[in-house]
């Protein structure tokens, strides 16, 4: 392509059509741009892989790391509402110029090698987080993690914070197919942290086959915790009265076990004090992960998309006190087993808007509407005030409508996936300004 694209918004129009294949795994073609790219690390280089969990444990590194004084890379995705988001450097988004400059070195040399969206924008940032010299770089796993992008790199340390199903259609429909893929980030004679602790045989058997060094949860990391404070023991090293981390939830202590085990490995590399590992936790701030916003009704914003995710979120809301109703706002993709994740949320919810969302992969809010119908035929039918099932064609749409319903006392979560939570951020955004 001889003129780049001059703005952002061009280049990612651009990036979605440069590739036949949206997903398209295999590492030979990044591995051969990357190859032409003058990049390297001499700083530790952390990768964070699972189904879930992964942006929480990313986010908890990179808070830690900072409040010790470190510079920090950090690469995640997808974004909720500014693709900057994907990739930040000392906790700030990339701006755009910096993000225009690693694009034009990576077209550069690209040749005529075709690279997908997210190959683009892996490679991207890897550029650009070389450039910037950087203390620690830290790169979340955009799926599976055997054939990912992001698995150019050979990490100091590799985390797998959970195994369970999803994207089946890339990944196997068991634990034990994706803890293979999961596992394929794992780098001999370097640390392999799986902090599920339930981990299929198939990720301990390659981590041994390769001889990567495993850490697995109650074998060499642990920890213990009251109502006020928590501790953690790695292999030589314990952390005792820590607070517990800012973001809520289930399982956010064996998320936390397992960035403090990363540390225990860098310890020598990137010491980091006792306060800064109490003040890293305490302060972790994470958009949509059981995000409960100020004011009236409650309104919890949570990107779950599969059922290990809904499980944790049903549980979260379980532990929230008392409301009277709860208002859903719910759209999924198609391939995700969505009878599953409602499954563990029919009980939390009183009212459901579902809603389309904007990609032709997700399930329209109709087919939604057939598999709660399914799901509430084992209980007597109710008043339309006691519970409902309404669709709308957008995340704002079917927000605002629970919105304009919900009493002061009442909550609203919303949950499915990325965009539905997005979609109402967009709209909340609007409606301030």
């Amino acid at each position: 392509m001889k003129n780049h694209p001059s703005n952002l918004a061009e280049w990612l129009a651009h990036l979605e059509t440069m590739h036949p294949k949206a997903i398209d795994m295999g590492l030979d073609r990044v591995r051969q741009v990357k190859q032409a790219m003058t990049v390297e690390f001499t700083c530790p280089v952390i990768i964070v892989g699972g189904t879930n969990g992964k942006g929480s444990t990313c986010a908890m590194l990179e808070s830690i790391l900072l409040r010790a004084g470190y510079r920090v890379g950090l690469y995640t995705s997808p974004h909720l509402l500014h693709f900057n988001e994907r990739m930040r450097i000392n906790g700030e988004s990339a701006s755009d110029a910096e993000l225009l400059a690693a694009f034009d070195k990576l077209e550069a040399v690209r040749g005529d090698v075709s690279l997908s969206y997210f190959e683009f924008t892996t490679l991207a940032a890897i550029q650009l987080f070389s450039d910037a010299k950087l203390d620690a770089v830290i790169f979340e796993v955009g799926l599976g993690g055997r054939l990912d992008a992001v698995n150019v790199l050979d990490a100091d340390v590799a985390i797998v914070t959970s195994i369970d199903i999803d994207h089946t259609e890339y990944l196997g429909d068991t634990r034990e197919k994706i803890g293979f893929e999961k596992a394929g980030i794992f780098r001999s004679g370097k640390a392999a942290i799986c902090g599920d602790p339930v981990p299929p045989a198939s990720l301990i058997e390659h981590a041994e086959k390769i001889g990567a060094d495993l850490w697995l949860f109650n074998r060499d990391f642990n920890y213990s915790g009251d109502k006020q404070q928590w501790n953690f023991s790695g292999r030589g090293h314990r952390r005792n009265s820590l607070a517990y981390p800012s973001l809520r939830g289930a399982n956010q202590l064996l998320n936390a076990s397992s960035v403090l085990a990363a540390l225990e490995v860098l310890r020598l590399r990137l010491p980091v004090g006792a306060q800064e590992v109490r003040t890293g936790l305490a302060l972790v701030d994470l958009p949509g992960r059981f995000q409960v916003l100020p004011g009236q009704p409650t309104i919890v914003l949570d990107v779950a998309h599969n059922p290990h995710a809904a499980a944790a979120l049903a549980q979260n809301l379980g532990n929230m006190g008392f409301h009277p109703y709860t208002y859903a706002v719910f759209g999924a993709m198609q391939d995700k087993d969505i009878d599953g994740v409602i499954a563990h949320l029919k009980g939390q919810v009183d009212h459901w808007c579902v809603t389309d969302l904007p990609l032709p992969r997700a399930a329209t809010a109709a087919d939604i509407r057939d598999k709660l119908l399914h799901a509430y035929a084992d209980l007597p039918p109710a008043v339309e005030t006691e519970r409902s099932i309404r669709t709308f064609a957008t995340p704002a749409d079917a927000f605002a409508n629970a919105l304009s319903r919900a009493g002061e006392n009442d909550r609203i979560t919303v949950f499915g996936s990325f965009l539905t939570v997005a979609g109402v951020m967009e709209f909340r955004h609007s409606e301030h300004h």
